[in-house]
């Protein structure tokens, strides 16, 4: 395990170095959050040959909807737990491909064609700790833009800057490995030898 202090844009190389087991703390501007509705809006954009309001190359991606609230003008992020990143998987390959994004963070892992995407593009999958929103949030220092407000609070696409944003622990590299699948490998063999054990007292 190594822990890395990286800064945004997060170069494609620096992408690479990272391994599963591996802590990340992440400071910089190119921050952004983006559930299902903020995907699927990038990607038709593209499609569209639209540009978004953002660049998502060499950033930081995370699936979140977060609670904020707005004071003298400026919205301030108060909680920020991840949501199930599965969720996003019908997606997640694609916005890679055409985005570039470096690092994912969200919960509970994703599947194989992200984890295809993430070895060709140079990228990885970290796992930040649900339930901790207000702790998240404590990395997440300033709101600098609150954008396609339409698709409702969790669902928009916040621009933040972080500083020390972490712990991160990558889960899925861009060697392909996974964490997630190492571990349902290990509960299906362990699995299989409680049934045998079972059967075999029977």
């Amino acid at each position: 395990m190594v822990e890395y202090h990286l800064t945004t844009p997060i170069s494609e190389d620096d992408a690479r170095k990272l391994k599963i087991g591996d802590i990340i703390y992440v400071t910089g501007e190119h921050v952004y959050t983006a559930r299902d509705e903020a995907h699927e809006r990038a990607l038709e954009m593209y499609e569209k040959g639209e540009k978004t309001p953002v660049d998502f190359e060499g950033s930081v991606v995370y699936h979140v909807g977060p609670l904020a609230w707005q004071k003298d003008g400026k919205w301030k992020v108060v909680s920020a737990g991840p949501t199930t990143s599965v969720r996003m998987e019908l997606f997640e390959d694609e916005f890679l491909r055409k985005y570039k994004a470096r690092i994912l963070v969200g919960k509970g892992g994703m599947g194989q064609k992200t984890l295809a995407a993430l070895k060709e593009v140079g990228a990885v999958y970290t796992s930040y700790t649900g339930g901790c929103g207000a702790l998240a949030a404590k990395g997440l220092k300033e709101v600098t833009a609150y954008l396609w407000q339409d698709l409702g609070m969790p669902e928009a696409l916040w621009v933040i800057t972080a500083e020390e944003f972490g712990p991160l622990l990558v889960t899925m590299d861009s060697h392909g490995n996974s964490m997630h699948d190492d571990m349902d490998k290990k509960v299906a063999a362990r699995k299989a030898e409680v049934y045998s054990k079972i059967g075999a007292k029977e």
